[in-house]
């Protein structure tokens, strides 16, 4: 490809998004304009639409598995203090916490009712030298469907919604053994079905292939990076079937900046330009980068690909995190979708985090 034909994929990507609507607004209808912030004041009641709560920074209050590892004392110390709760009463636990905020993010790995063996499936897992084998909620079983029924019930009831679904089931999307890949994209369809029983707009699935993406090597002349497009062509290739399977279902497919092959903000972009799909688009993290570098420059290049939602982070890897000045660079490139408040770590519990978050965030809309 020219480096002309590269300008006007990218171009017609973007102007793609801006067409086809890159948003919610407050009553949940998408908005087709993609001007500055500028071009319109926000009501509290729209910065309000524009929040989602997420499940990650508060995974430790969530009920285990018995025989599990046994909670850590920070665990205890929040349990303590906000009590003990399940995926069902996260809706309630948004309300209470945030109120006006009517979206969730909810992470794959707290899903199902932990004291019914019959919604869980026995996984191995290869990282390196080390394999692990743990049980994993399978969306395909009758008794998680009806296990997702029920949740589907209980947010509607309480008036929030599952917008985004942060899953790490599926893997091996870019293994070279094709089994294990074909393995890997079939879990993602059972995960999207999930997804659009819940009415959920998106959910992320990892790029896979090793952990630290492979580097250029050359003794000799220019360094290349054969060993990176090997994995690239699987990875665009198995995206490219999930992004079809979502269309389907009503449920895009999103890459997240989230190691590997998706730690370089760039090589999202060949992803998504090479998927080219509508069902298959970004959702960057504020902070999972490699280098301080990217914090600001990783979103400015994302911001084109990106439409429904971004993780709104806090996370004391870094020194200092602008999340007001995240905000706005995605607003100013024309987002207009959900932040979800994805407290990593830092001097705060999981909760007192996302208040953080949450006052930053609803600053800068």
């Amino acid at each position: 490809m020219s480096n002309k034909d590269l300008e006007r994929n990218v171009s017609g990507r973007r102007d793609f998004f801006k067409t086809a609507g890159v948003g919610l607004a407050a009553g949940g209808a998408l908005l087709t304009s993609a001007g500055p912030a500028a071009a319109r004041t926000l009501t509290e009641k729209d910065k309000l639409a524009r929040v989602a709560s997420n499940t990650w920074p508060v995974r430790s209050l969530y009920k285990r598995r018995p025989g599990g590892r046994p909670p850590n004392e920070d665990a205890v110390k929040m349990k303590e203090k906000y009590g003990e709760i399940t995926m069902l009463d996260m809706a309630q636990f948004t309300k209470d916490h945030w109120p006006g905020v009517y979206h969730m993010d909810l992470w794959s790995s707290l899903f199902g009712d932990v004291t019914d063996d019959s919604m869980f499936s026995e996984r191995t897992f290869t990282r390196g030298e080390r394999t692990r084998t743990f049980h994993e909620f399978d969306p395909s079983t009758m008794a998680a469907k009806r296990w997702l029924d029920k949740l589907a019930n209980t947010n509607e009831a309480a008036g929030v919604k599952c917008h985004h679904v942060s899953n790490n089931a599926p893997r091996n999307i870019s293994d070279f053994d094709a089994e294990k890949r074909k393995a890997g994209i079939a879990v993602a369809r059972h995960w999207l079905d999930a997804s659009a029983q819940l009415g959920a707009k998106t959910m992320r699935v990892n790029t896979g292939g090793p952990r630290i993406a492979p580097c250029a090597v050359g003794d000799q002349g220019y360094p290349k990076n054969d060993e990176i497009v090997k994995y690239l062509n699987l990875c665009i290739e198995s995206f490219k079937e999930m992004a079809d399977y979502g269309g389907k279902v009503g449920v895009k497919v999103t890459i997240e900046n989230h190691w590997g092959l998706s730690a370089d903000p760039m090589m999202i972009r060949v992803i998504l330009d090479e998927v080219n799909h509508p069902f298959c688009e970004a959702s960057p993290d504020f902070c999972n980068w490699e280098h301080e570098y990217h914090l600001y420059h990783g979103l400015k290049a994302l911001v084109p690909y990106t439409t429904s939602i971004v993780h709104a982070k806090y996370w004391d890897r870094w020194d200092e995190v602008d999340v007001q000045r995240c905000v706005r660079i995605m607003i100013d490139g024309g987002y207009k979708g959900i932040f979800a408040l994805e407290y990593e770590h830092g001097p705060w519990d999981g909760v007192e985090g996302m208040n953080y978050l949450f006052k930053e965030v609803m600053a800068a809309l």
